[in-house]
């Protein structure tokens, strides 16, 4: 009636490590589109990529990255927990083997002030904790690059915490 099956139910498995993000944003936004589901996954790993760029994740910056979920539409506080628990867990994977893929996808998918709101935002995550460290700066400004962003636009983002780079300190 159905044919034959290719695999074996033993085969499929959950998704693993930072693959776990984008399954925790679609089981929490049921009702989005594909592109959303990505935008929102590859915010969530860029925020919590600065976040830990220093390899430190604090509940500082985990409070900023709550914040800014907050604001989409749809997101519930159960899944504001999920998309954090995510973060924790697999935040060396996140920020390290996914940033890449995460910034590829605002570039292909996100217009030029959506990008440049989200380099803001990282840059709001990177001074939470009051100085912003040399290891910060340098994932700030591969992400402008990876973001298709100009230094020019990193400069200007950047002036609004010149108080708190600890390299001027």
């Amino acid at each position: 009636m159905f044919g034959n099956w290719m695999k074996h139910a033993a085969q499929v498995k959950a998704p693993e490590g930072a693959e776990q993000l984008e399954y925790a944003v679609r089981r929490e936004l049921p009702h989005a589109d594909d592109v959303t589901v990505l935008v929102v996954t590859a915010m969530a790993g860029l925020l919590g990529t600065i976040a830990f760029a220093d390899r430190k994740y604090t509940s500082d910056e985990e409070a900023r990255i709550r914040a800014e979920l907050e604001r989409v539409h749809g997101m519930t506080e159960d899944g504001i927990n999920a998309i954090c628990a995510v973060l924790r867990q697999h935040i060396v994977e996140v920020s390290t083997v996914q940033a890449p893929r995460y910034s590829r996808v605002l570039l292909e998918l996100g217009d030029r002030e959506l990008r440049v709101e989200v380099l803001g935002l990282m840059l709001e995550i990177a001074a939470a904790d009051g100085k912003i460290e040399s290891k910060e700066i340098n994932v700030l400004r591969q992400v402008t690059t990876a973001l298709g962003l100009t230094q020019g636009d990193y400069n200007q983002l950047q002036t609004k915490h010149k108080d708190l780079l600890a390299v001027l300190k």
